[in-house]
């Protein structure tokens, strides 16, 4: 077969996608599976709001079928900008707004506008996609490897020592996969070496921008704040572009709504670019999510109920996985802070039982699932080593009642290790 382009030949698809068509074989062939892995919600269990539902098949009875402006729909960037400042404290025109189908095109279409051939890109790991992101730009990779007991996110150390020459920092948080926030002294002494790296360059030098995805920003919780650069540092909004949308905060993953926050010149070539791909967010959604979200009464509500629901099950599990530590098995977890998301450490390469020799994290994972019938991602899916010993467990599609079941199977499953 004839060779296709250097980007085609170079691109690696998604790791979470190939162990969801492992565990789907599974599934069809009759095991009961435990499906941890994706970052989705179960609408039966999640649906989206009800007002919002509403909205949408009202939209299409009433024939908003055709082609939206590139930039969105006036009405939907209206209504983004009075629920950022609601909800979120921040403070947007509607030309300060770029509207597309979910967080994905966004992230692609700013690194298309900042990222050219080995330009540098700052990003720790674990982290949603920016490895592939930055090497579909063929820019440089500079990965800060994040650790525990930072919550997995980078430090101003970490940043301060590669930021020379840089063009993008991405941040994410609360983080995908680790369901973890950045500390408020962490953001402002990053947002502070931005800045001041961007006074030093001059007036025609290319900038430096933050990258920050904040899809999850109203799932925290109890007293977990989300904090962003441009309420920290009003000087960060001329080099801050936020990634947003309904798809986490509202279960909203299918229904394919994003924005992004940020200057009107960047702004600008997203929206260019974007009009080229016709990654649009469809009219009715716009129509329905523009009516929606300006409904603060509702909005309140929704969170209410839903963030209800995500904590009771990321904490029943939490619990449980402590337990079986206090038990002496070789299992940790980070206690949710906010998103969908819990961090898990399951420390069992070197053991073994019968017919299993759990050599590497690879063998880990297979055991987990064949034995435990439980199937979480390794952070080697999100860029980390292939080492390490962390997983992402994804609660969107999880049941409250098989929790308990679940937590069995685990244990029994350690208690055959050595």
């Amino acid at each position: 077969m004839s060779s296709l382009s250097q980007f085609a030949e170079s691109l690696i698809g998604s790791e979470i996608v190939k162990l969801g068509n492992e565990i789907s074989k599974r599934v069809k062939q009759g095991e009961k599976i435990y499906n941890y892995t994706i970052g989705d919600f179960d609408p039966e269990i999640f649906p989206i709001p009800a007002p919002l539902e509403e909205h949408i098949v009202e939209c299409y009875k009433q024939k908003y079928t055709n082609y939206p402006t590139a930039d969105g729909i006036a009405e939907l960037r209206k209504a983004v900008s009075i629920f950022v400042a609601e909800h979120q404290s921040l403070h947007y025109s509607a030309d300060e707004i770029q509207i597309a189908s979910g967080g994905r095109p966004l992230i692609y279409s700013l690194f298309k506008t900042i990222v050219d051939r080995d330009d540098k890109v700052i990003y720790a790991v674990p982290s949603w996609n920016n490895n592939h992101y930055t090497a579909m730009n063929h820019g440089q990779h500079c990965t800060i490897e994040a650790f525990p007991e930072n919550n997995f996110m980078p430090t101003v150390a970490d940043i301060a020592a590669h930021i020379e020459d840089a063009v993008l920092v991405c941040l994410c948080t609360p983080q995908n996969p680790t369901g973890t926030t950045i500390a408020k002294e962490t953001l402002a002494g990053i947002c502070d070496l931005i800045i001041e790296e961007n006074e030093k360059r001059g007036p025609k030098a290319k900038k430096l921008y933050l990258m920050y995805d904040q899809m999850y920003s109203l799932l925290t919780y109890g007293d977990v704040h989300h904090y962003d650069p441009v309420s920290l540092r009003p000087e960060m909004k001329e080099y801050t572009i936020f990634i947003d949308g309904i798809s986490k905060s509202f279960a909203a993953t299918g229904v394919r709504v994003g924005w992004a926050l940020g200057p009107t010149h960047v702004l600008a070539k997203m929206k260019a670019l974007l009009s080229h791909i016709g990654a649009w967010a469809p009219m009715a959604e716009q129509q329905a999510a523009a009516r929606f979200l300006v409904q603060k009464e509702e909005v309140v509500q929704h969170f209410a109920h839903f963030k209800k629901g995500l904590h009771e099950r990321l904490v029943t599990i939490y619990n449980g996985l402590m337990a079986l530590k206090a038990k002496g098995y070789r299992v940790d977890c980070i206690a949710p802070q906010a998103g969908i998301y819990l961090t898990v450490k399951l420390d069992l390469a070197g053991t073994e039982t019968e017919g299993w020799m759990l050599y590497n994290q690879e063998q880990v994972t297979s055991y987990i699932l064949s034995t435990a019938k439980l199937a979480i991602v390794p952070f080697s899916a999100f860029g980390a080593g292939r080492h390490s010993p962390w997983y992402r467990m994804s609660i969107g599609t999880c049941i409250m009642s098989e929790i308990p079941e679940m937590l069995a199977l685990l244990e029994d499953a350690l208690a055959q290790l050595g």
